[in-house]
C-alpha cells in the first residue's frame, strides 16, 4: 500500500529507551521529528532526546505517537502500569515488538478506546539496518485507526527510508516468524553452545554459520526468550526442530548399517 510523502512532524514518545529505540530514534529526528523518551535507565545524555523520567509527566505531554519499545517479557507489566488517565489527547499508540499477538491483545485490552493503535515489527536492526534502510522488511497491521492521517504519517517514517511495507495480521506474523526469525536464532544458540569458530579451511557456508551463531548470541536472552514465550507458533517450531534432528540422525545410522552390511 503506497502512503506517499509527508511533510507533517511528529511528536513521538518512546516508552523504553534501549539500543533498537536508540537506533530508530536516530533515524526519526534526522527526519525532523521530536522524540521525547522514558525509560527504567537514564538515557538522557543520548541523541539529544527530551528524557522524562516521570510517567506521568511523560504521558501528560502533547505526544502524537506513542512507541512501545519495551522488551517482549516485560511489555504486559509496562502497559498495564501506565497512567492513561494522564493523556491529554488521543494518541496513536504503536509497538515495535519481535511477537505480535502478545502486544496487541494487551494494547487492545489497556489502551483508552478513543486511542488508536498499529502493530508493527521492523525485521532489521542495529546492524543490519546500519548503512539505512533500504529493502528492509517492515511489517505492520492496522489495528484501530480512526486518524488515517497520523497513522500513514507515522509508517511513512519507514517508507520514505526505503522499507519494504508489508501489511498482515499479527497471527500471521507469528506464525511466519516462528518459521524464519525464531529458528534462526535457535540454530544460532545451538551453534554458539557447540562453540564453534573459523577455521582456515572455512567453506562460505561454515561462515553464514558463524555469522549466524554470533548474530544470536549479540541478541539478549530476554529477546530469544521472549519469542518462544510469547509467539505460540515457536513450540512446534521447537518440536519440529528436535524431531528433524532425530530424523536426519536415523538417515545416517540406517545408512551405515547398509554400507557395513555390504563389507
Amino acid at each position: 500500500m503506497a502512503m506517499g510523502t509527508s511533510t507533517r512532524k511528529l511528536n513521538i514518545g518512546m516508552i523504553g529507551f534501549g539500543s533498537f529505540s536508540h537506533f530508530l530514534a536516530k533515524t526519526m529526528m534526522k527526519q525532523g521529528h521530536v522524540v521525547r523518551a522514558t525509560s527504567r535507565s537514564d538515557y538522557s545524555h543520548q541523541l539529544g532526546t527530551n528524557f522524562i523520567r516521570d510517567m506521568e509527566e511523560f504521558m501528560g505531554l502533547e505526544h502524537d505517537v506513542i512507541l512501545i519499545c519495551t522488551s517482549i517479557l516485560s511489555v504486559s507489566e509496562v502497559v498495564k502500569s501506565l497512567p492513561f488517565h494522564c493523556l491529554r489527547k488521543p494518541t496513536l499508540f504503536a509497538d515495535v515488538l519481535s511477537v505480535k499477538e502478545h502486544p496487541k491483545q494487551i494494547l487492545l485490552q489497556e489502551v483508552p478506546e478513543d486511542s488508536d493503535l498499529v502493530c508493527t515489527h521492523p525485521m532489521f536492526g542495529p546492524e543490519s539496518g546500519k548503512d539505512g534502510w533500504k529493502d528492509l522488511n517492515f511489517m505492520y497491521e492496522r489495528v484501530r485507526v480512526r486518524d488515517e492521517d497520523l497513522c500513514s504519517t507515522f509508517l511513512n517514517i519507514f517508507e520514505c527510508e526505503g522499507c519494504k511495507m508489508i501489511e498482515m495480521t499479527c497471527e500471521e506474523h507469528d506464525r511466519l516468524a516462528a518459521q524464519s526469525q525464531f529458528v534462526t536464532h535457535t540454530i544460532g544458540r545451538i551453534l554458539s553452545e557447540m562453540q564453534i569458530t573459523n577455521t582456515p579451511i572455512d567453506t562460505k557456508g561454515f561462515e553464514k554459520l558463524v555469522q549466524v551463531a554470533e548474530s544470536a548470541t549479540n541478541n539478549s536472552l530476554d529477546l530469544y526468550s521472549g519469542l518462544f514465550m510469547h509467539n505460540r507458533f515457536a513450540k512446534q517450531q521447537m518440536k519440529n526442530l528436535e524431531s528433524a534432528l532425530q530424523r536426519v540422525k536415523r538417515l545416517l545410522e540406517a545408512r551405515m548399517l547398509r554400507e557395513n552390511g555390504d563389507k
